[in-house]
């Protein structure tokens, strides 16, 4: 199974399906998996999306949209597929997760993380 969920990653990162769509093919290999059925309707919170944003002072700029509950799903796959990835690899080796993990399962809202450096880059990170 591992092998399928890191072919639908893939997939999502060369934007041939959306974040929503492969939220939505995990959940059924998970499903599959597991012998349960579908969830018949996600609560409020697991609409919303999780928000990255990063300004640089030299127009390095990344936006960021993820379904909450493509993050739920990925993490309960496993967090260290995404390390497994060469292209990712360099940037998850040094993210704590533990705060993202924290923050779904007490279900918060809004500013997460809301970093300004002196040289003029912003990294904020929001659950609207």
């Amino acid at each position: 199974m591992k092998t399928e969920i890191e072919k639908v990653l893939m997939m999502v990162q060369e934007g041939k399906v959306d974040a929503e769509k492969g939220s939505e093919l995990i959940e059924v290999l998970n499903n599959r998996e597991t012998g349960s059925s579908p969830s018949v309707k996600p609560t409020a919170y697991a609409d919303k999306t999780l928000k990255i944003r990063v300004v640089s002072a030299d127009n390095d700029n990344v936006s960021v949209n993820l379904p909450i509950k493509l993050i739920k799903v990925m993490l309960k796959a496993g967090y260290n597929i995404a390390g497994n990835i060469p292209q990712s690899e360099k940037y998850v080796k040094d993210l704590d997760i533990d705060i993202l993990i924290e923050a779904i399962e007490n279900e918060l809202d809004g500013p997460i993380v809301d970093v300004k450096s002196a040289d003029g880059d912003t990294v904020s990170i929001v659950i609207e």
